[in-house]
């Protein structure tokens, strides 16, 4: 089956800056896929190159198996976008919005809609410019679930939300991805709230993609490994370091894939997405760290 996002080598470069470089990466249809990365590493840039909002400065970008530029009309009905900073017009009521989207978008399901937004408790009659934060993301993911899309692509729709808005806003993504075949791409760096409703990771750092696939796969494939120091070497040779810290006799590994250490004197713990995503992040940046006591 065609990915839902597939990218080679893709890279778009701002003047002398690169915002995003060599990011290669395939999105299978139906999953729940978490963007994450820090503010710069080209999330935003990826999400907008792949609506055709941004032209590559390198490499390619195939959506649904389309051209974002090339076959934008083709395209943008199948696609809904929910960008941070949820641009509404904010002297329309939610009624009003409604209406400007029936024009826009001619897959459009006003009944769906106005449902959801009654689910919401949204009065219709309601300025935009007066509902908190957390209901206009909750209208702007209405617009955007309406155009009835086959790929959501949502960059960092809670970054700005509480703890309270930012669970409902991504409840109502649950429950929206229960409800068919819709695939997702959730843009954000805080990695707990992602951890509840995605099953894909792709981590972006300084540009490029660091580590992408299945959530349980990685999970599986990555580990944390407490040990002597002087065989620390030994591991190493097995298996992809990617963090490390001492002591003076004991060595602490956070280590991807590689053989099963038979060696009784190393510990195994498991890892939770969160401290896995932190170990790229770092080595992204050029750091891994290590501490040493003598």
């Amino acid at each position: 089956m065609t990915p839902a996002l597939e990218t080679h080598g893709l890279g778009r470069r701002y003047g002398s800056k690169w915002a995003l470089r060599d990011c290669t990466l395939e999105i299978p249809r139906g999953s729940v896929t978490a963007l994450v990365g820090p503010n710069g590493a080209g999330k935003t840039t990826l999400l907008r190159l792949a609506v055709g909002l941004a032209r590559p400065s390198a490499g390619t970008v195939r959506v649904l198996g389309l051209e974002p530029r090339a076959d934008a009309a083709e395209l943008l009905p199948r696609i809904g976008f929910v960008a941070q900073e949820h641009p509404l017009f904010g002297s329309f009521t939610v009624a009003e919005m409604l209406r400007t989207g029936s024009k826009l978008n001619p897959t459009w399901d006003d009944e769906a809609a106005r449902r959801r937004i009654a689910e919401l408790d949204l009065p219709l009659d309601q300025k935009v410019k007066s509902l908190s934060g957390g209901q206009r993301a909750q209208v702007a993911l209405t617009l955007a679930l309406a155009k009835r899309p086959e790929l959501l692509l949502l960059d960092e729709p809670v970054a700005s939300l509480d703890p309270l808005a930012r669970l409902e806003f991504l409840q109502s993504v649950l429950e929206v991805v229960s409800d068919g075949e819709l695939t997702v791409v959730l843009s954000s760096h805080i990695v707990a709230d992602l951890e509840r409703v995605c099953d894909h990771l792709v981590i972006l750092s300084v540009g490029r993609t660091q580590l992408a696939g299945s959530i349980e796969e990685i999970l599986a494939s990555h580990r944390l490994l407490t040990g002597p120091r002087d065989e620390a070497a030994d591991v190493a040779r097995t298996h992809e370091v990617l963090r490390e810290s001492h002591v003076e006799r004991q060595t602490t590994l956070l280590v991807r894939g590689g053989a099963h250490v038979y060696d009784s004197r190393w510990t195994v713990h498991e890892l939770g997405l969160e401290e896995i995503v932190l170990a790229y992040l770092g080595q992204g940046s050029g750091r891994r760290r290590e501490t040493v006591a003598s």
